[in-house]
């Protein structure tokens, strides 16, 4: 049988330096941690976690891959993150890369109990039919009525209101947020890539990413490189139509960790890197 040629991905390349630039590696206070999160914790420094951030770059790169894979095979990724320091970001890139979002609440049963959500979905596209609609016919009172109920269904569902099935895999900012969310895609058996912070979670999660989920450079930054992504895989989707795509493996891997780790400790004095208990 004839073997499959390689799929070169194009993914966004990203360095230690543009990781520290934008915070990542800055977790919360010690006091506030999950102790699962301890394999992916560097050390601490003045009371907070500092993320391990070789882990970072290399699950960075895995979970790059995985949304690179799943837009070349014409998936379709649900974003999601309903705090308000990712809220924007997040609907600014489900929009600019035609996905799906969730910034605003999650309702329960918006993966597991499809059909009540699409009802919902259904009445906000025939609100928006009928105050569209030139001969309306309602009276002024009505309008601000529908206008009120058109709103509130757009917060929450405009995200998803092009949504006809599950996604094929999803995106999370903040896993203590979104642990419902979690819990219906871990059900469905959807993939999950999610942003872990010191005090997350990884329980669960499919493609870890170790970083700040809060700081608006470090969730700009993600969003960038997933973006990035996406725009790349639908570029060359034409080409790698129906072939198997092989995760790359760079025979430099251990050299590139190993001057990774070198900038770390010169980042951090060695009395900043404690052992985790």
């Amino acid at each position: 049988m004839e073997a499959q040629p390689e799929i070169n991905m194009k993914i966004p390349e990203i360095t230690i330096q543009q990781l520290l630039e934008a915070g990542v590696h800055l977790g919360h206070k010690t006091l506030r941690w999950n102790p699962k999160m301890k394999k992916y914790i560097f050390g601490k420094k003045d009371s907070i976690h500092i993320i391990d951030l070789t882990q970072t770059l290399e699950l960075t790169q895995v979970a790059l891959e995985k949304v690179y894979k799943t837009i070349s095979e014409n998936g379709k990724i649900l974003f999601i993150s309903t705090k308000k320091q990712a809220s924007d970001a997040i609907a600014d890139l489900g929009k600019s890369t035609d996905q799906y979002y969730v910034n605003y609440r999650w309702l329960g049963g918006m993966l597991t109990n499809w059909g009540t959500i699409s009802n919902s979905i259904k009445k906000l596209q025939k609100i928006n039919k009928d105050l569209s609609s030139e001969n309306r016919g309602f009276t002024k009172k009505e309008l601000l009525k529908m206008s009120a109920q058109r709103d509130k269904l757009e917060r929450s569902l405009g995200g998803i209101s092009n949504m006809k099935k599950t996604p094929d895999l999803v995106f999370i900012i903040d896993t203590n947020y979104e642990s419902l969310a979690i819990k219906e895609s871990i059900k469905l058996g959807i993939p999950i890539i999610a942003i872990l912070d010191t005090n997350s979670d990884p329980d669960g999660i499919d493609f870890p990413i170790p970083g700040n989920d809060d700081a608006r450079r470090s969730i700009d930054l993600y969003c960038n490189l997933i973006k990035e992504t996406i725009i790349s895989a639908k570029e060359t989707a034409p080409e790698i139509e129906k072939k198997d795509i092989k995760k790359k493996e760079s025979k430099s891997s251990k050299t590139v960790q190993e001057k990774d780790r070198e900038k770390l400790d010169k980042k951090f004095s060695t009395k900043d890197k404690k052992i985790i208990n």
